[in-house]
C-alpha cells in the first residue's frame, strides 16, 4: 500500500499524530488548498486585472489611463449578456475634478443628430459603465470641444483621474507620449467588456498651418498674414495615428502634463532634419496634434478651472 505524506499505524490504540503534527499538517493543507485554487484561476485566466494594455502597464501610466475614456453612443434601452450595445467614436480625457472632458470636436461630429453622447468608465470591481456627458462648448476652427460627465464621475465608484494641461505648445524635438483606449471587440462593442489602452513613445518632429474648419476652404500655401488668424497651428509627431485615437492626449514623458490632442493622421509628405531610432522622420508616416494653448482659451472662455494644478490629480 502506498501512503502519501504522514503514514501511521493503522491500530485500534492509534490516536492519530501528536498535536503539532496534527496542526502541521492543517497549516500545510489549507497552503496545498490555496495554491490549487490560484492553479485553477490561473487555468481559467481569471486574473482580475485589467487587458494588456491596460492593467499590465506600471502605476505611471495606469494613472494616464484612468484619465482617458473612449466616447460613445448608446444603441440599447437595456443590457444584454455582455452589457450595453455602443458605437465607439474616439476619446475625451477628464482636465479637473468637477467632471470636465477635452475632446476634438470631429469625434462628435458622426453622433445621431439629436443623440447623446457617453463615456465608458471603468470600476474597481464591476464592469465598465457608460455615463452621460453635455457638450459644454466646441471651438470648431481648432476642433476642440469641452464635454462634462454627469453625474459627476469623481464623486462615485470609477477609477477615474485628471490630467494636468501643460502652459505652452510642445517645442520641436520634445518626447511625447501618445496614449487611447478602443474596444476589444472593435465590430461589436459592448459595455460589459474592458477596453484596452495603447501607448506609443513619439517625437515633436514639426508644425504646419491648416484650416481645421469642415465648412471653410483648405488653407494653400500662398495664404496671407489675416488668413492666418483661421487656421491651426498643428503639431506632428513620430506615430502613426490609428483610427478611434482622435481626442486622446498627448503628455510630455518628463512632466505627464498634456502638451495636446491627438488631431488624425498626417497624409500629407514631411521633410524633417529629426530621427527617431535611426530613421528619417520622412520615413516615418506623422501624427498631427492640436496644442494645448488652443484649449486652454477655450477653457478659459467657459471658466472651466482646476486644470493647471497637481490638485486636479488623484
Amino acid at each position: 500500500m502506498l501512503h502519501v505524506g504522514w503514514s501511521w499505524p493503522e491500530t485500534a490504540n492509534d490516536l492519530g499524530p501528536p498535536l503539532e503534527i496534527r496542526l502541521y499538517q492543517i497549516t500545510m493543507f489549507r497552503y496545498i488548498q490555496l495554491a490549487r485554487l490560484c492553479l485553477v484561476f490561473l487555468g481559467l485566466g481569471i486574473c482580475f486585472a485589467y487587458p494588456v494594455g491596460v492593467g499590465s502597464q506600471p502605476a505611471q501610466a495606469r494613472s494616464l489611463v484612468d484619465a482617458i475614456c473612449p466616447v460613445v453612443y448608446q444603441l440599447d434601452d437595456s443590457p444584454g449578456t455582455r452589457g450595453y450595445h455602443y458605437i465607439f467614436y474616439g476619446n475625451a480625457f477628464f482636465i479637473n475634478r468637477e467632471g470636465y472632458l477635452l475632446t476634438a470636436a470631429h469625434v462628435l461630429a458622426d453622433i445621431p443628430d439629436g443623440g447623446q453622447p457617453s463615456v465608458l468608465l471603468r470600476l474597481a470591481s464591476a464592469p465598465p459603465r457608460l455615463v452621460k456627458v453635455k457638450i459644454v462648448d466646441i471651438d470648431v476652427e481648432h476642433d476642440i470641444a469641452i464635454l462634462r460627465a454627469t453625474p459627476n464621475p469623481f464623486l462615485g465608484p470609477y477609477l477615474v483621474t485628471a490630467l494636468t494641461l501643460a502652459p505652452e505648445k510642445p517645442s520641436i524635438g520634445l518626447d511625447v507620449e501618445a496614449t487611447a483606449l478602443r474596444p476589444s471587440r472593435s465590430r461589436d462593442p459592448h459595455t460589459f467588456e474592458l477596453p484596452v489602452g495603447d501607448s506609443y513613445p513619439a517625437t515633436v518632429v514639426g508644425y504646419r498651418l491648416i484650416d481645421l474648419d469642415p465648412n471653410a476652404k483648405l488653407a494653400s500655401a500662398s495664404a496671407n498674414v489675416s488668413d492666418r488668424r483661421m487656421l491651426t497651428s498643428l503639431f506632428l509627431f513620430s506615430h502613426e495615428v490609428q483610427r478611434g485615437q482622435s481626442g486622446a492626449p498627448v503628455v510630455n514623458v518628463q512632466t505627464g502634463q498634456v502638451v495636446g490632442l491627438i488631431e488624425g493622421r498626417w497624409l500629407h509628405p514631411v521633410t524633417t532634419s529629426l530621427s527617431q531610432r535611426g530613421a528619417s522622420a520622412t520615413e516615418l508616416t506623422q501624427g498631427a496634434g492640436v496644442p494645448i494653448p488652443y484649449a486652454v482659451t477655450l477653457l478659459q472662455k467657459n471658466h472651466v478651472m482646476g486644470w493647471s494644478t497637481r490638485e486636479a490629480g488623484e
